[in-house]
């Protein structure tokens, strides 16, 4: 730094004495010989005297000349100033400009190279370490004014980490933007072997998965079949026994054993593997199902284990937890539980009685079928509004054509594959049988994996067409009605989405939603009667219907 100060003033008094020099000239007299010869001339030519004022008056316009060429000296250099200030960023822009190429790398994925120039890590560095230089603390500096040198030697490996992480990040994002992909994730970069050149360019590339690339086809008079359907009396009064059920009472079973869809008190004793304490559980409820649980632990055919059980006796029996299983300190693990049966119940239907129909707010049981038939019109309108949806999605996925990417397609059949692992296991397979079935569980994921990203790419083409978007409003409407039905509170019900990420999902639901409601506006739809294997179904589940009543009756006989 005295070094640079000292070559300064020195410069600047070189400067100041070629100044001096010049302004000595222009104030020196007439040479000598011009004063010795002057007398000479001044004794012979009295014309020239005499004209001299001439001369004389003309230097005025000389003179006058000056200051205007002078005025428009600055005017010209001033106004030609802006000019090449204007000029210079754009060159400087076009000089430090990226170069990007982009290549397919497989379906709805692009390769990106990047060469960030040399000058650009040059003014990234400068840019860089002078700010560091105004905020660092040096010992025997003060702030602001220690050596570039010192500061590369104390802080170059993490500030030149920081630089191109940014160089990266910055020229990434601008190649996506300017590129105009459309993203789906985060680009795959690899930072850390990226290595910042001692100099040259910066290369390196990424790649990234991008939206699929299609055209939709006509949207308008899409064929769509509506099926006409009706309650019935046989409908009306299946659900009016379930609603007797479900009003029922849970009534000890004085003298037998325990049956299926039982519900029985038992203490608890639970031996889990790799576990030394024992969980003890007193009066717990357990339900007599194929698949039920006792305590936290899922055991298959529940059902079976416990039929014939009287109460007080004792049951022991061991199961493996399945290695999917959502408590992780049960997961994979064998456990060991023993039931000691203190009561068995079974469930006794509500009587409809004027208890039950003012339970239900109903004054007589006319108004009650009146009520459950509007319930399951309702129900049934929703159904036909589903497979109305089912045939617009697929007349979409029957007429569009493009590939997916796979890395997202892998990432979903994985997620579907353990939905559907767990609904199977909790439906009563053995993990035998799961084992045998995986392979096709797995073909079976992914094609519905490929459907389901395939219909949500085609909607969100559609809704972009269409210009349908959700407003706040909307949203907020949709929650309100499921927080009614819920009986909880709109504005904790939207909190509660939020935390759990529920929320952007529920957003794309109604906006698709919307979509369907647009295509049907539009839609060639053709009525339809019910089906004859309805009918049929219809009866068999009156047969059963009336099989559950007789058993109803015979277990209030006992």
């Amino acid at each position: 730094m005295a070094e640079e100060e000292q070559t300064e003033e020195q410069t600047a008094e070189q400067t100041a004495e070629k100044a001096e020099e010049r302004a000595e000239e222009q104030t020196t007299t007439p040479n000598e010989e011009e004063q010795l010869t002057a007398p000479e001339e001044q004794s012979t030519a009295p014309e020239e005297q005499s004209t001299a004022p001439e001369e004389q008056s003309t230097a005025p316009e000389e003179q006058s000349t000056a200051p205007e060429e002078q005025s428009t000296a600055p005017e010209e250099e001033q106004s030609t100033a802006p000019e090449e200030q204007s000029t210079a960023p754009e060159e400087e822009s076009t000089a430090l400009k990226n170069t990007v190429t982009i290549e397919e790398a497989g379906p709805c994925k692009k390769k990106v190279s990047i060469e960030i120039p040399e000058e650009k890590i040059k003014n990234s560095t400068d840019e860089k370490y002078n700010t560091l230089r105004k905020e660092a603390l040096v010992p025997g500096f003060r702030k602001g004014r220690a050596p570039r040198r010192l500061l590369e030697k104390r802080f170059g490996k993490e500030t030149t980490e920081q630089i191109k992480l940014k160089l990266l990040i910055d020229a990434s994002e601008s190649a996506i933007k300017d590129s105009d992909l459309k993203p789906i994730g985060e680009p795959d970069i690899d930072f850390e072997n990226i290595e910042m050149p001692a100099e040259g360019p910066l290369k390196f590339d990424f790649e990234v998965e991008v939206r699929p690339e299609f055209e939709l086809p006509q949207l308008e008079g899409i064929p769509v079949t509506r099926t006409k359907l009706q309650v019935t009396d046989e409908q009306i009064d299946r659900e009016i026994e379930r609603l007797q059920r479900w009003s029922g009472i849970w009534t000890p079973r004085k003298d037998g054993s325990v049956e299926p869809e039982d519900q029985i008190i038992a203490d608890v004793l639970l031996k889990a593997e790799g576990i030394e304490e024992e969980q003890k559980l007193d009066n717990i409820e357990i339900y007599v199902r194929q698949n039920g649980f006792v305590g936290e632990i899922p055991v298959e055919k529940l059902d079976e284990l416990l039929a014939g059980t009287e109460s007080g006796h004792t049951k022991q029996i061991s199961v493996e937890v399945p290695k999917t299983y959502f408590r992780e300190e049960y997961r994979g693990k064998k456990v060991d539980i023993q039931i000691d049966i203190k009561d068995i119940k079974w469930l006794k239907p509500a009587e409809l009685d004027e208890n039950f129909l003012t339970r239900l707010g109903i004054e007589d049981e006319n108004e009650l079928r009146e009520k459950t038939e509007d319930s399951l019109q309702s129900r049934l309108e929703t159904q036909a509004r589903t497979q109305m949806t089912e045939q617009i999605h697929q007349h979409l996925l029957d007429n569009t054509n493009f590939d997916l990417p796979l890395d997202v397609v892998a990432a979903q059949a994985k997620t579907l594959l353990q939905r559907q692992y767990t609904n199977l296991m909790m439906r009563g397979l053995s993990r035998e049988q799961l084992e045998e079935q995986i392979e096709q569980l797995q073909a079976g994921s992914e094609e519905q994996a490929r459907e389901q990203l395939k219909t949500f790419f085609i909607m969100d083409k559609v809704a972009d067409k269409l210009e349908i978007d959700v407003s706040e409003e909307e949203i907020n409407g949709h929650i309100a009605q499921i927080a009614i039905q819920q009986g909880q509170r709109p504005e904790r019900m939207r909190e509660q989405m939020e935390r759990d990420g529920s929320l952007a999902q529920f957003k794309l639901e109604v906006r698709q939603n919307n979509c369907i409601a647009k295509l049907l506006e539009t839609a060639k739809i053709t009525e339809k009667k019910p089906e004859k294997k309805a009918k049929k179904a219809r009866k068999t589940d009156k047969k059963s219907s009336k099989k559950t009543a007789e058993k109803a009756a015979e277990a209030k006989k006992k």
